[in-house]
C-alpha cells in the first residue's frame, strides 16, 4: 500500500519567490569584479537556482580560485541589497495556507545559505508557514540539492515515501530522484518544461494553482 503523503518540500528561489533583480545583479556585480563584462543582466538567468559557485565554473567557465572569490564578490552585494530585490510569486503564500490548513508539514530546502533563506522567508513573512528550512553551509558545503533534502529528511525524520518536493530546475528534481522523492516541476520559476521532464519530473504543473490541483490528487491516491 502507497504511503500517505504528509510532508512537502519546496525549493525557495523561482518556487517561492521570484529573485531574478537581485540575483542578476549580483552575479554581475561580481564578475565585474572579476574583470568580467556582462552584455545584458538577462544572459545571468542561468544563475538562479543551482549553487552559485557551481554556476561560476560552469557557466562562466572560472577556475576554483577565481569561482570562490566571485562567491564572495556575490555576497558583498546580496547581504546588503540583493537578497531583498525579491518578491513573493502570485498565489503562494494563499497556497502555503491552503496547505497547513489541510494538515502538511511543510519545510524549504533550498541550494542558497540557509542564514539567507531564513532571512528572506522572514523578509516576506513566509518563515512563519515552514517547520523547518534548510540550505547550504557558507563555507560551500551541503551545496547539492541532494544533499539538502536528505537532510531535510534526516532532521525531521520523514520517510521520502511519504515526502513530496516541488522546484523549478532540473537540480530540484533530480536532487529528489536521489533520495527517492516524488517531485513536482513548476513552471512559474526559470525552468522549462523540456528541462524539468528530462531530469524526470513525475509531475509538472504551469502555474501555482495548478500544482495545488496536482497535490490534491496525490493525497487523495
Amino acid at each position: 500500500m502507497k504511503d500517505a503523503l504528509h510532508h512537502i518540500l519546496f525549493d525557495l528561489d523561482g518556487t517561492l519567490t521570484d529573485p531574478k533583480e537581485g540575483i542578476t545583479k549580483c552575479v554581475e556585480y561580481a564578475l565585474n569584479k572579476l574583470d568580467i563584462e556582462v552584455e545584458h543582466s538577462d544572459l545571468l538567468i542561468p544563475y538562479i537556482g543551482p549553487p552559485l559557485y557551481d554556476s561560476f565554473v560552469h557557466i562562466q567557465g572560472l577556475t576554483h580560485e577565481a569561482a570562490l572569490q566571485g562567491v564572495d564578490f556575490y555576497r558583498e552585494r546580496y547581504r546588503t541589497l540583493g537578497m531583498f530585490e525579491n518578491s513573493v510569486i502570485p498565489g503562494v503564500p494563499e497556497l502555503l495556507e491552503n496547505l497547513r490548513n489541510q494538515g502538511f508539514s511543510l519545510y524549504v530546502a533550498t541550494s542558497k545559505p540557509t542564514v539567507f533563506a531564513e532571512e528572506i522567508l522572514r523578509h516576506y513573512k513566509l518563515d512563519h508557514f515552514f517547520r523547518f528550512t534548510a540550505g547550504s553551509n557558507l563555507d560551500g558545503t551541503r551545496s547539492k540539492k541532494r544533499e539538502v533534502i536528505q537532510y531535510v529528511l534526516d532532521q525531521n525524520d520523514i520517510p521520502a515515501t511519504q515526502a513530496l518536493m516541488i522546484g523549478d530546475r532540473e537540480h530540484d528534481i533530480i536532487g529528489a530522484k536521489a533520495c527517492g522523492v516524488p517531485s513536482i516541476g513548476v513552471l512559474f520559476g526559470y525552468g522549462s518544461e523540456e528541462e524539468l521532464s528530462a531530469a524526470g519530473a513525475d509531475y509538472i504543473a504551469a502555474t501555482v494553482e495548478e500544482a495545488d490541483m496536482i497535490i490534491s490528487r496525490i493525497s487523495s491516491e
